[in-house]
């Protein structure tokens, strides 16, 4: 649950007048990728129906991905990345047609580095329910109009039966690796207790057992955010002109967001109590650098995503609960066969060490006994995207095992 961008992701710093000048113009009603717009990098497979856990039914799926490396004779070198909440299909390569954003995790997927393409074939899904490429609610209906609000309850299961059957198109039997962050690595700890036969190791990286109370209070304020905004209209808001969109609903969710991606000390010893340029926000009507700075990612953020996607895509990240109907957290580890990689950060509050701890207590093969791996970090969550040189050896050392 990260901003899985470079410019993002690393660390929090002032905003300038050139940033400023970047978001001149009206936001569009959506951000989401659309039929017509350039596809970029991006493959498409179509799926077929979906029936979903909690009685939803999807008449055709279709998954946009992207790839890399080459797959080899008897397909054993195929690793699958999965993204978190607001994430896509493009890990790494520039920014361009169909592209808004360069890929979100140049530092661990290439040539050379952690998971290398020169040794892996990589295949990363924009999840099911997003918004680039992928069926979700910015997606045509069977009678031409937007799915919108009618789009069908999501559950994380559902979208790993969407990823396992777009590994079935792919002529994929078993994954030499699923690696997922954040709400990727929800996916990823379901693919290994789910489809145990289809994934020899499994990377979780950043990513709890069960959504606890707090974590689904903290999703429920973000949606109450964008469903009070008037512009939101029930979800039927296609067809606003730039501008009419529930743009302001979307930047305010994502302003509470990011406060727990980062952590308190990055925050406060990056901007400590500096304004944002000379006119005193003590009743000046001028703001502190901390607030400008989650504005401007705010607005940001709703040129490249859909309201109703991220809605729901948060809800889908609420259903995550590795114990539903399997008899318990450690009766659900307890299935999982692969090599296992856990991974938290000691700066953490979104998904605390401590859902960490119990997932590395009960999984059977995990490289590191009944502990996780820890890295220590300034940057809170999203410290499984900009510590590069503290991740990489790890993900590379379940990758050599």
């Amino acid at each position: 649950m990260d901003w899985q961008t470079p410019e993002d992701a690393v660390p929090s710093a002032f905003v300038t007048e050139a940033n400023t000048r970047a978001l001149l113009g009206k936001p569009p009603a959506s951000g989401a990728w659309r039929e017509g717009d350039p596809s970029g990098d991006r493959l498409f497979a179509s799926l077929g129906p979906l029936d979903l856990e909690r009685g939803g039914h999807l008449p055709a799926v279709r998954i946009a991905y992207e790839s890399w490396g080459t797959l080899n004779e008897d397909r054993s070198n195929a690793v699958l990345i999965l993204h978190a909440l607001t994430g896509d299909s493009h890990v790494i390569g520039r920014p361009g047609p169909g592209h808004p954003t360069a890929g979100w995790w140049p530092g661990l997927v290439g040539p050379g580095r952690a998971i290398d393409t020169d040794r892996w074939f990589v295949v990363a899904p924009n999840m099911l329910g997003g918004c680039q490429g992928s069926t979700g609610p910015a997606s045509l209906a069977p009678d031409g109009h937007e799915w919108g609000p009618r789009f069908p309850y999501l559950t994380i299961r559902d979208q790993v039966e969407a990823q396992r059957a777009l590994t079935d198109v792919l002529g994929i039997w078993r994954w030499a690796a699923v690696v997922g962050g954040s709400m990727g690595g929800m996916q990823a700890l379901e693919w290994a207790i789910g489809h145990p036969d289809r994934l020899e190791r499994v990377a979780v990286l950043a990513a709890p057992p069960q959504n606890t109370a707090d974590q689904i209070a903290l999703n429920s304020v973000q949606l109450e955010a964008i469903e009070m905004d008037p512009a939101f209209a029930g979800g039927e808001y296609y067809d606003a002109p730039d501008g009419d969109g529930p743009h302001r609903g979307l930047a305010l969710a994502r302003r509470m967001a990011l406060l727990n991606y980062r952590s308190p000390t990055e925050l406060n010893d990056r901007f400590e109590r500096t304004w944002q340029g000379r006119v005193d926000p003590l009743g000046g009507g001028g703001v502190f650098a901390v607030e400008s700075y989650l504005d401007f990612h705010g607005n940001k953020f709703t040129r490249r995503f859909d309201a109703n996607s991220y809605i729901t895509l948060v809800n889908a990240m609420t259903s995550h609960d590795i114990a539903r109907d399997r008899g318990g957290v450690a009766a659900a580890l307890s299935r999982v066969t692969a090599r296992a990689l856990v991974l938290g950060i000691d700066s953490d509050r979104l998904f605390p060490l401590a859902g960490q701890e119990v997932i590395a207590r009960h999984l059977p093969h995990n490289l590191d006994g009944t502990v996780p791996a820890v890295i220590e970090s300034p940057f809170g969550h999203d410290g499984f995207l900009i510590e590069d040189r503290a991740v990489g050896p790890h993900v590379q050392r379940l990758l050599d095992s």
